[in-house]
């Protein structure tokens, strides 16, 4: 059984929606590849990212914002024949963006991203700390391009 193409952006938004997590790759100067699984959340069709703000990733990141990020989520085993190893496969739902680190500096805007980050884990309200908010790293995705593949939805 082929995967079949998420094609409408909606769609793609729910598939991100229902992942508890992403990963987030990168090239550094050397052309090296680097993934990171990362929290994430999503309001208003813009994907937000924290972290520190130093390390590895920041180091990349700000010589080279371009990222492609994948999210899978629904996996189940499925078989057509329990006996034939090759009618085994998984059902998923996947969508990989393409796109640019856009980081966002201003406290309030920084606030705002890690609300909806914690929106997406808790129903909780937190409030920030001074310190916290001004050691964190904040930032969008400016999203280039998004494709979706399922198998068996």
């Amino acid at each position: 059984m082929r995967s079949k193409w998420i094609t409408n952006q909606p769609e793609m938004f729910e598939v991100i929606e229902k992942c508890e997590a992403c990963y987030v790759s990168m090239v550094d100067q050397n052309n090296h590849p680097y993934v990171v699984p990362y929290n994430f959340g999503v309001k208003d069709g813009v994907i937000y990212l924290h972290s520190a703000q130093t390390g590895k990733k920041m180091d990349i990141l700000r010589q080279n914002n371009h990222v492609c990020i994948a999210f899978s989520t629904d996996h189940q085993l499925k078989y057509q024949h329990e006996n034939v190893a090759c009618s085994y496969a998984m059902k998923y739902r996947s969508v990989i963006v393409t796109g640019r680190i856009e980081f966002i500096e201003a406290f309030d805007e920084k606030v705002d991203v890690l609300n909806v980050i914690m929106s997406k884990y808790t129903d909780r309200q937190f409030t920030y700390g001074t310190p916290a908010v001004n050691e964190v790293c904040t930032y969008k995705v400016i999203i280039d391009e998004m494709t979706g593949r399922k198998l068996g939805y």
